[in-house]
């Protein structure tokens, strides 16, 4: 069971203790050891969305961000418990898992909806929301160094707050990720994640949902797109990494990144909060199998981002949308990376390093290891 203590930080922002373990529970029950004592100004506004008639997509403007924390040393890390010199962003001498908002947020904390006819240089409020999800409290180690008691209650978080951010105005879609790695960027080495809530479909959600409803229309509503995908390439055999009862692990045949592997549930789902227990479980089990899989390639852990790619809130087609989580890395050797270039990054155009088939048969043949250092 998974205990869940919410509270606030001396700004007002939200903050939100997962425990297992009763006594920890209790101890974050008690205002005495968790109040925030700093001395935090105010929130400031919310950034802004500014809308590409070009594209028809929204782009936020966030530059309060650049004021961020960046890689910090340890002993000021803002994700570890708050010790006399280190009143860090989680007010507790320990915790196992904690979802707070973003101080640097790039949308909200203001809710609300966007303009319904946007045109050329509309500009409005970021609304919106944006957690930050530390998986521990340790300061080294990923989620894919996690014991799977502790990835289990991250994955009860993430269901959670699925399912309240999914509640909040305005809310069009509930992204839960994972940025692992110097080489993506990351400012903070702490393992963690993030949960961003959008005031729009994205684009790349907004592709998934088209397609995945073109085709279940097709079908007569009698099957789904990636549930068809899943069976066939269950059946093929040549691109699966993992297969298990309830969930599977493949690499797409049409892969983008050099690594890329999707984690799948047998059942159709449209989000996190949908799963079963049975199903939380091995998708824990298998997320990490496949995460230990990544790291034994090459001498140190490839950077990657995990994507979980949920269905678009008010969806008249959620029976056809299909939870799945996207684990991709730019890593096309042990020394080289894939930058997105010109094809890519000015048309979209992918152009991949490896061959799908190639990577599933060096994922499945290779012992899963697990890292318990950060990643460089």
């Amino acid at each position: 069971m998974t205990h869940i203590t919410p509270t606030h930080l001396a700004d007002g922002r939200d903050l939100i203790y997962f425990d297992t373990d009763e006594a920890a529970a209790a101890r974050h029950r008690d205002p005495e050891l968790t109040r925030d004592t700093r001395e935090l100004p105010p929130r400031g506004p919310a950034g802004t969305a500014r809308y590409d008639a070009l594209t028809g997509e929204w782009i936020a403007v966030a530059a309060h961000r650049q004021s961020r924390t960046h890689l910090p040393p340890a002993d000021q890390c803002p994700l570890c418990p708050t010790t006399a010199t280190n009143l860090s962003e989680v007010p507790a001498a320990d915790y196992e898992v904690v979802v707070f908002e973003n101080r640097f947020s790039s949308f909200g904390p203001d809710l609300g909806l966007l303009p319904a006819d946007p045109a050329w240089g509309t500009t409005t409020t970021a609304y919106g929301r944006c957690e930050v999800v530390a998986f521990d409290s340790a300061h080294e180690g990923s989620f894919g160094s996690l014991g799977f008691r502790r990835a289990r209650t991250v994955m009860d978080a993430w269901a959670q707050r699925t399912e309240a951010l999914s509640a909040l105005p305005g809310i069009k879609q509930v992204f839960c990720f994972e940025n692992r790695g110097a080489d993506i960027g990351v400012t903070l080495l702490h393992p963690h994640g993030q949960i961003y809530a959008y005031p729009f479909v994205p684009p790349r959600a907004a592709a998934l949902a088209q397609r995945a409803a073109a085709f279940f229309e097709a079908s007569g509503g009698r099957r789904t797109l990636l549930g068809s995908a899943l069976a066939s390439e269950r059946s093929a055999g040549e691109r699966m990494v993992v297969e298990g009862e309830l969930v599977s692990a493949f690499v797409p045949f049409a892969a983008r990144w050099p690594l890329e592997v999707h984690v799948v549930p047998h059942r159709q789902v449209a989000d996190i909060a949908g799963l079963t227990g049975a199903e939380r479980d091995e998708f824990t089990e298998v997320y990490l199998d496949v995460l230990g899989r990544l790291a034994a390639l090459y001498p140190t852990p490839p950077p990657h981002i995990a994507a979980w790619q949920q269905a678009p809130i008010a969806d008249a087609l959620r029976p056809a949308r299909y939870l799945h989580l996207q684990v991709t890395s730019p890593r096309r050797a042990a020394d080289k990376l894939k930058f997105l270039a010109g094809s890519e990054a000015a048309m979209g155009a992918f152009i991949n390093d490896t061959t799908p088939e190639q990577v599933a048969d060096a994922l499945r043949t290779v012992r899963p290891t697990r890292a318990r250092k950060a990643y460089a």
